[in-house]
């Protein structure tokens, strides 16, 4: 369960150096944050920020920013950067509604999607972020030749994301139903907090890749 209430979390997060404000004023020139022409990539959900830190630890040449919605989240993420000051990680509190308001068209090079919100009852499915509703969204920000990727231990959640692909402008480029026992996909995975939690329970971790469709690549 995620923890939402924890007392200053937002006075933490308003005066944090690695939190990006008002991120609607670097629509267009998010580079400029990092000083450098470095690909981006966006996680979208950190929860405590696991995956996001050790992406930007292995991958120093690549630019990190991580959206997370609830403050008191958003805060265990801190805590770690502050420990790390890793220079190439930032993060956005925010709702994920928001993307196209704060990344211009093409700007990011490949979004995460990492054991997002199922959002179970019928009437929230545009909620879930693998939605049709979503991709669109995904489609104006990401590169030509960009990639997104997304991990569920919740196989309910994962059909109606490969289903959704359907109506969008992506195609499925690699799929697995088993993640932690697929060579191929699983080299250099980083599990976050719920998958290293989940695949304990023995649940089986679902992964898709997409790219548009036409992009270089075998879309299946």
């Amino acid at each position: 369960m995620r923890l939402r209430n924890i007392p200053g979390s937002r006075d933490v997060i308003a005066n944090s150096p690695w939190v990006i404000q008002k991120p609607e004023t670097l629509r267009g020139s998010w580079k400029s944050v990092f000083q450098n022409e470095n690909p981006l990539h966006l996680e979208i959900g950190t929860g405590k920020g696991r995956f996001i830190m050790q992406m930007a630890q292995e991958h120093p040449e690549i630019n990190y920013i991580g959206i997370e919605k609830y403050s008191s989240v958003l805060l265990r993420c801190l805590e770690k950067q502050e420990e790390l000051q890793l220079r190439n990680l930032i993060f956005v509190r925010g709702d994920a509604e928001l993307i196209n308001t704060w990344f211009a068209d093409g700007e990011i090079d490949r979004i995460y999607l990492n054991f997002s919100d199922p959002w179970p009852k019928e009437r929230h499915a545009r909620r879930r972020l693998p939605s049709a509703d979503y991709l669109r969204r995904y489609d104006r920000i990401l590169a030509q030749d960009g990639e997104i990727e997304f991990k569920t231990d919740n196989r309910g959640l994962f059909d109606f994301a490969v289903e959704e692909t359907a109506q969008s402008s992506f195609a499925i480029t690699q799929i697995t139903y088993d993640l932690h026992n697929d060579p191929v996909m699983n080299e250099g995975n980083i599990m976050t907090e719920y998958e290293e939690k989940f695949s304990k329970k023995g649940n089986r971790i679902c992964k898709y890749i997409l790219r548009r469709k036409g992009a270089t690549g075998n879309p299946i």
